[in-house]
Formats: C-alpha cells, sequence, structure tokens
C-alpha cells in the first residue's frame, strides 16, 4: 500500500500542473476563418491537444482571437456563433463537439445565478460559445464590444462576399449611415453619419479613415476600392475618431481585416462568376487565394483577381452602345515570419488597377441609359502599398509597429466641349485651344466665333504618394482595465495636375502641390470603475508641417504665390470622454465626446493658388444597446448625436467655372441612427436600419458670400448626404441532405439629397430604391451561387454630377446599375 502513496502523489502534482497550465493566460493571435485553419494555431500557441468530435465542424467560421487570456476564454471566443462547445477532457486536452439543443428558458437565464451551477465545478469545463462577446479590435486594447461606448458594425467578410464581391459597393449596401459619391470605381468619396464635405476629387482630406489592417490607406484621395477577397471581417466605429486614428476620422473610420497566413496548413481557393446585365454588355469575374506554409512558422498568402463588369449606358452622338466597361485587376500578398519568442512580422503587399472605359453619368432629360457626348470620358486609378507589421507579446503587454508606402495615382477625363469655337478677344467663356507648347491666360476674355460643337476633354492627374508609421504599446482590456499608448508620423505628398485638350492641342492649367508632415502622440485608457460602469478617456497630440507650390503657372505667378505656399505648422489637440453602464443585463446605456480634425492646405483659385485652413467637429452622442442576436430572439441599437463643424473644407464650383476648395463656414449635424436584428429560428434573421441626419451651413464665410451671392439660409444642409435612409435585409440558411442552402435578399431606400454648395452644385439626387437577393448552395469545399441586383430594373438617381465642365450641367444623372444576373462557383482545397 505505501508503494502506491508516490504514485498518486504524482498523479496530484500532475494535476495540480495541467490545472495550472490551462488557467495560464496566454497571448493569441489566431485568425478567423474556417475551424480547420484557426484551430490548430490556437492549439500551438495554447500548448493543449484539442480534438473535434463531429468532422463537419472542422469547415465551420469561427472568429479570430487576439489577445491574453486563458484556453477556456480563447476556445470560448473561437466558437461564438457556431452551434459548438468545449468540453475540457484534461488539464491540457480538450474536445470540441456539438452543444446540445437547450430549452429557451434555460438560454435566457444568467449561468452565474444558478446555485446548482456554482456547486457542480465542472460547469466551467463547458465553454458555451453563445456566451461570447464581439472584441472590437479597431479600439487598439481589444475591448469587448459590450463595454465599447458607441457605435460599432462588424461585417462578416464571408458575408460581403456572398453572392459575388462587389468591393465597397457591398459595404454600402449593408450599412444605412454610410454614403458615398458615385464618379466611378476608385474615383468615389465616402462619408458616415452625414459628415460630407464635396462632390469631388481636391485637396481636401477625406472625412473617413480607411484602413487595411492597422495600415491607413490613403490621406487625401478617394476611395480606392480595393476588392474584398479573402476578408476577414470589416469594422465600421462612426462618429469622430480623433483620439486613436488622428486626422480624417471625422465621421468614422472603416478597418478591413485581411485573413492572416497560416504556417500548418496549405490551402487553395477559386471563385469565378458570369454576368448578364439587362440592356448592356456581359461581364465575369475570377479569383485565386493560396496559403502556402513555408517550413514549420512561417506562411505566405496570395489573393489575385480579376472583373470586367459590362457597360450599359449609349452614346447616341457617336453611335457606341454600353460604353462604361469597368476593368479591374489586382492582388494582394502577405509573407508572415515567426521568428519565436512571441515576435511575428508581416511583410505584405497590395496592387489593384481600375480602368473605366467610359462615364457612367446620363442625360437626364434624354432616352434611358443615354448621354450624348462628343468625347470619351475615360479614367484610370492604380493603387501600390508595401507594408510591414512587427508585433511583440511581453506578459500582459502587446507591442505594434506598423509602416506601409503607398503610391496612389488617378487619371480623370471629363468633357469639356464647347457650344462654340472660340479665341482670345473681348468677350466669351474661357477655355481657348492654343498650340501643345503655349501657355495662354485661359482666363482672359473670348471673342465668340459661331460654328458647330467644338470636342474638347479637361485631364486631371492626382498622385498622392504617402509613408505611414505607427508604434503602439498596448495592454489588451481584461480585469477591467485597458490601455494604449503610441506615436505615429505621416508624410504625404498630393500633386493635381490639369489641362484643355482639342486633339493634339494642349492647353495648361494652374495645378497645385500639397505637402504635410505630421508627427503625433495618443493615449487611451478604458476602467471599470463599477462591476456595471465604465470609463474611457484619451487625448492625442499633432504637430504638423504643411507646404506646397503652384504648378503649371508662370514664373512671375509662381513668385505672387510664394507668401502663400511658404511652410507653416499647426498644433492641434483632441480629447475624447465616454462613459458606459448596464442596468439591467443586455442593457447597456452610453454617453460619449469626441474630436476631429483636418488640417488645411492649398487649392487652385483662377491664376492663383489659395489657403484654407484647418477644420474641426466636437460631436456629443448618447446611445443604448439591447439583446444580441447570437444569445436570443432581438439584436437593437439606437443612437442620437450631435456634431458642430467649425470651418468645413469644401470644394465648389468658382466663378471661373472650375472646382475649388476653401473654408465655407460653419455647420450643424444632427444624426439618429437605430439598428434591430430579430432571429425568430436559429435559420432565420432579419435585419432593418434606419438613420436620419439634419444638416445645415448656417454660417457663411465672408470670403464665400460674394461668390455665391445667396443668403446663408439658401445653403440648404450639407450636401451628398440623404436626410434619411433605410434598408432591411432577410437570411435564411438551412442544410438540404449534405448540402449548405443559404438565401439572402435586401432592399434599401435612399433618400433625398443636395449635390453640393451654392447654386451651381445645387442639384438634388436620390430618392431611389436598390434591391437584390443571392442564393448558394453547397459546403465549405464547393458551391454555386446566383445573385440578382436590381430586381425591378429601376433608374434613381445616385449622383447628379456628370462634369462641371459644359453649359447646362445641371442635366445629369447617374442611374442605378441596371438589373443584372450573376452565376458563381466557388471551390477549395
Amino acid at each position: 500500500m505505501a508503494g502506491w502513496r508516490p504514485s498518486l502523489l504524482a498523479l496530484a502534482l500532475i494535476g495540480l500542473a495541467a490545472q495550472a497550465v490551462a488557467a495560464e493566460e496566454r497571448a493569441f493571435d489566431v485568425p478567423g476563418g474556417a475551424l480547420s485553419t484557426a484551430l490548430p494555431q490556437l492549439s500551438r500557441q495554447a500548448g493543449v491537444s484539442i480534438s473535434v468530435a463531429d468532422g463537419q465542424l472542422w469547415q465551420a467560421d469561427v472568429r479570430p482571437v487576439r489577445g491574453r487570456m486563458d484556453v477556456e476564454d480563447a476556445l470560448k471566443r473561437l466558437l461564438a456563433g457556431t452551434g459548438a462547445r468545449a468540453v475540457r477532457v484534461n488539464g491540457t486536452s480538450w474536445r470540441i463537439e456539438r452543444s446540445p439543443p437547450l430549452p429557451r428558458q434555460v438560454r435566457r437565464a444568467a449561468p452565474s445565478a444558478s446555485p446548482q451551477r456554482r456547486a457542480r465545478e465542472p460547469a466551467r469545463d463547458v465553454v458555451a460559445a453563445a456566451q461570447d462577446e464581439i472584441v472590437v479590435t479597431a479600439s487598439k486594447t481589444d475591448l469587448p464590444y459590450a463595454r465599447f461606448a458607441g457605435v460599432v458594425t462588424r461585417l462578416d467578410g464571408d458575408d460581403l462576399a456572398f453572392g459575388g464581391e462587389r468591393g465597397t459597393e457591398s459595404i454600402l449596401s449593408r450599412v444605412a449611415t454610410i454614403s458615398s459619391t458615385h464618379l466611378g470605381s476608385g474615383r468615389n468619396k465616402l462619408f458616415i453619419r452625414g459628415l460630407a464635405d464635396s462632390s469631388f476629387t481636391g485637396p481636401t482630406q477625406a472625412t473617413v479613415g480607411q484602413y487595411l489592417g492597422d495600415i491607413r490607406l490613403s490621406y487625401n484621395a478617394p476611395d480606392p476600392d480595393l476588392r474584398l477577397y479573402d476578408i476577414d471581417s470589416v469594422e465600421i466605429l462612426e462618429g469622430p475618431q480623433g483620439t486613436l486614428y488622428g486626422a480624417g476620422s471625422l465621421g468614422g473610420i472603416i478597418r478591413t481585416l485581411p485573413r492572416a497566413p497560416d504556417p500548418r496548413q496549405s490551402s487553395v481557393q477559386a471563385v469565378a462568376g458570369l454576368s448578364l446585365v439587362q440592356h448592356g454588355d456581359p461581364g465575369g469575374d475570377g479569383a485565386g487565394i493560396a496559403n502556402l506554409p513555408v517550413g514549420d512558422r512561417h506562411a505566405l498568402r496570395l489573393v489575385g483577381y480579376m472583373i470586367s463588369d459590362g457597360g450599359y449606358i449609349d452614346n447616341p452622338l457617336t453611335g457606341q452602345k454600353d460604353v462604361n466597361r469597368v476593368h479591374v485587376r489586382g492582388g494582394r500578398g502577405t509573407f508572415r515570419l515567426d521568428p519565436g519568442d512571441d515576435w511575428t512580422i508581416d511583410i505584405g503587399g497590395v496592387y489593384q488597377a481600375i480602368t473605366s472605359d467610359d462615364a457612367q453619368y446620363a442625360d437626364k432629360d434624354g432616352a434611358p441609359l443615354t448621354r450624348r457626348s462628343m468625347v470619351q470620358q475615360n479614367a484610370t486609378a492604380r493603387y501600390a502599398m508595401g507594408s510591414i507589421v512587427v508585433m511583440k507579446d511581453w506578459g500582459a503587454l502587446h507591442f505594434q509597429s506598423s509602416n506601409a508606402y503607398v503610391d496612389h495615382r488617378l487619371f480623370e477625363r471629363f468633357d469639356a466641349s464647347l457650344p462654340t469655337a472660340t479665341r482670345p478677344g473681348n468677350d466669351g467663356d474661357p477655355g481657348a485651344i492654343v498650340g501643345a507648347v503655349d501657355v495662354v491666360d485661359l482666363f482672359a476674355p473670348l471673342e465668340v466665333v459661331p460654328m458647330t460643337g467644338v470636342p474638347r476633354v479637361l485631364d486631371q492627374r492626382n498622385r498622392t504618394r504617402m509613408f505611414v508609421s505607427e508604434n503602439r504599446l498596448s495592454r489588451p482590456y481584461h480585469d477591467g482595465f485597458g490601455w494604449v499608448i503610441g506615436a505615429s508620423f505621416i508624410d504625404n505628398r498630393a500633386r493635381q495636375d490639369r489641362e484643355y485638350a482639342y486633339g493634339p492641342l494642349r492647353a495648361i492649367l494652374p495645378g497645385v502641390t500639397n505637402r504635410i508632415t505630421e508627427v503625433t502622440g495618443y493615449a487611451e485608457a478604458t476602467v471599470e470603475l463599477l462591476p456595471d460602469l465604465m470609463a474611457s478617456g484619451g487625448l492625442r497630440l499633432s504637430r504638423a508641417r504643411l507646404g506646397g507650390a503652384a504648378e503649371g503657372v508662370p514664373f512671375a505667378l509662381a513668385q505672387a504665390n510664394r507668401a502663400t505656399t511658404a511652410s507653416r505648422t499647426e498644433t492641434d489637440l483632441l480629447s475624447s470622454f465616454s462613459l458606459l453602464a448596464a442596468p439591467l443585463d443586455n442593457v447597456r446605456v452610453y454617453a460619449r465626446y469626441q474630436e476631429g480634425f483636418r488640417p488645411g492646405g492649398l487649392a487652385v483659385d483662377g491664376r492663383f493658388v489659395q489657403r484654407f485652413h484647418n477644420d474641426r467637429v466636437r460631436t456629443w452622442e448618447a446611445g443604448m444597446r439591447l439583446g444580441d442576436k447570437e444569445r436570443g430572439l432581438l439584436d437593437a441599437s439606437l443612437s442620437v448625436s450631435h456634431t458642430r463643424w467649425r470651418d468645413i473644407q469644401a470644394d465648389f464650383i468658382d466663378s471661373n467655372g472650375f472646382p475649388t476648395t476653401a473654408n465655407i463656414g460653419d455647420g450643424r449635424i444632427t444624426s439618429v441612427s437605430g439598428a434591430v436584428a430579430i432571429r425568430p429560428t436559429s435559420a432565420l434573421t432579419f435585419d432593418f436600419g434606419a438613420v436620419y441626419n439634419h444638416s445645415r451651413v448656417d454660417d457663411l464665410s465672408l470670403q464665400i458670400r460674394p461668390i455665391f451671392d445667396i443668403a446663408p439660409a439658401r445653403l440648404g444642409r450639407i450636401p451628398n448626404v440623404a436626410s434619411h435612409a433605410v434598408r432591411g435585409a432577410v437570411t435564411y440558411a438551412t442544410m438540404v441532405g449534405d448540402e449548405d442552402v443559404r438565401i439572402n435578399g435586401w432592399a434599401n431606400y435612399i433618400g433625398p439629397s443636395r449635390l453640393g454648395i451654392g447654386p451651381v452644385l445645387g442639384e438634388s439626387q436620390g430618392d431611389y430604391v436598390d434591391t437584390g437577393i443571392a442564393m448558394r448552395v453547397g459546403n465549405a469545399r464547393r458551391g454555386l451561387s446566383l445573385t440578382f441586383t436590381n430586381l425591378f430594373d429601376s433608374r434613381g438617381n445616385r449622383f447628379s454630377l456628370g462634369t462641371p465642365f459644359v453649359e447646362g450641367n445641371e442635366g445629369f444623372m447617374t442611374p442605378l446599375r441596371p438589373r443584372t444576373l450573376r452565376l458563381g462557383i466557388d471551390v477549395a482545397y
């Protein structure tokens, strides 16, 4: 008997050690996706063995797991929403199995309130995925959504690609609070919550910050419209995010999270589709995705795609049909190095080129889907980025350094045809056509020479080069406390050149170069003051050096502009504060204050260059969230925000008929938004969302009043944002035999809005309904899909700007893409 004592003692010690291993907090960085891809990474990072009882669960979509936590919490997050649970086998082994069906009253009950559960210690061995919380990685402290004071929308990457990849359009169709201009793919500006500045691609910085992972995509360039292949998720944070994200996040941020390379398993995926456009040409798309392990700890992930969207606009003047075809080709690659000792290095690259054969607008008073234009209005957008991201975990701390170089080029051609030929004289319109080597005063009076219309184009070239670096140290939120402190550096160079062209002849117009170098430090912390009360606060200090130059002007004018283009510095201090309370189970109420700003710059005004100053927003917001559709029948949210916008930077048409930029005055925006998700059964989900925006420019600047010659009260609301929008969607997913069947239908109503500021851009737009339905039958290995968009083949008017450079530019509209059918196939190995 005595011989058994050492053995029993050894077994006890082993058991205690195993429990200690299971309860030990570890650093996890596991991407979402298929369980077969994510589980080996979690197992390796946790140092435990994990088996799967049901082979079909290997293809389940799981959520990413990032931050410091024990194995139990990591599995809990991973399996959220999958209908699976993790059962502890012993201290170093777990088994994943399907969750047994629970009565509704048991699912509503709080587990911690049950004395029987407390008495049964083994109850902690069962990790119910339905009790997980969404983690807001954009908070930079991995803050659980239940503890985040604000509105966050998380879109699953597979949902965005379901039924065919549509880039930013996929996001717009799912979020009522996001709006966009519609000049064309790669040329649009995005807005959130009514903070919109203009319709043009000018020198002003965007009002929405766009990120790929933790890398800023652009500074003052349009939305690059990167295609969302192989994306884990997209996070949208509404309202100013100045403390964490700095300049250019006045309306909010859109953060796209690509899937990370997986060193444990090779995989190959392919997607292809054929599209038929009513009243237009057919199109097609294809993409390939590969994950290639390199050794035991490194991996390479590659994505490549080509898309051709058929045109549907006819030009009766030239006899051409379906002129506005769009070609997209691009790719993305990431090589992940794991040097050991909790270091991770990601080296990545992105390239995409978009070519539009012609413009997508039509004549408002002409035949449907037609435009009488004497010239072809093609456009090309090229986006390239190289990045390196270094990560390291030290105990409870996480360090990350994100660095990138971006080269973004945009060429646009606008119709600037004249109804009559002109030459320098005493009266007439600007726009003389001269020899290619001549530079003339384009704003001198012209003498009109009657004859037939003169085809002429205005070419505009924008090039942006940006280097960005952000370095931060954080304590990911746990045990009621989290913080982040960081510093960033941005160097951005943006040049805009313009010229008239008439056949081989050229007339150079004034252009401008803007330069900005910005250094920033920031900090933010979240603390649990009481069990049901959270507080967050932060500060950001930015110092920017601004400069630039006039381009394409005579030497004398360049000298005259020197005082305006001279370098100067700006210093901005931003603050944020929020409170969140949980007065009832599954009920959250919050109040939030946040600031944002954009630095100033230079813009062309006639033959001269003028400065515009920085603008600034202050937003007060209150809201409530109720329930969780992953755990119960209902998930709802409501928010009310009020924004004061000082010295608004906006583009408008000057007295010479050209777009320019200035601080137009002050404005205010009140926004009310809400969303409801109802899940009556495990297979059926209803989603509804709505937003109401009340905005107005209420204090016109003295500089602008003579140009508009209009009373401030008549300026109306801020442009390009619908006064109201409503969206609804229904999703049904079930099993038929061994195949998954999923159907998703949606309808979006976009209310009326105004094109721009001032009488020239006072055209109305919007007030239309967009619809669609997508279906897929298959499994994780293969599938067939069928998608219909614009079910009722409605026209609508998405955007009233065609070209600002022709007489009568108020007669344009941008119709919805006609009814389109796409048949797709996807395979994975």
